[in-house]
């Protein structure tokens, strides 16, 4: 592995993780808004926004896309599980779909 194949994926990583955050924030928020709540949705779309930005200059938009919904994914739907919201057969095989078509879609 190169360092700008890491560089990239660190970026992607942040991008994934800033979008998880801002929805952790969400789902907080539609229970009550909080100053927490607020806090989590901005800091997630400014990590989520500054790191897409940066991967834009390098990376196709679709394959760019795809890479964040990805890892995003598995972020949400491990937190839907850590907090009670369980996932069924279909949940699991949604996120496996899309984890396989980013699969096919870079390579």
């Amino acid at each position: 592995m190169d360092a700008s194949f890491i560089k990239t994926f660190a970026f992607i990583l942040v991008a994934a993780t800033g979008c998880a955050i801002a929805t952790i924030g969400m789902k907080m928020a539609s229970g009550n808004w909080s100053f927490f709540a607020l806090a989590l949705l901005l800091l997630g779309f400014f990590a989520a926004t500054q790191s897409e930005v940066h991967l834009m200059r390098g990376i196709d938009l679709g394959v760019l896309y795809l890479l964040i919904i990805a890892v995003e994914t598995v972020a949400v739907l491990g937190y839907a599980w850590v907090i009670g919201e369980g996932l069924g057969p279909r949940d699991a095989m949604g996120g496996l779909l899309i984890l396989a078509g980013m699969a096919v879609v870079t390579h």
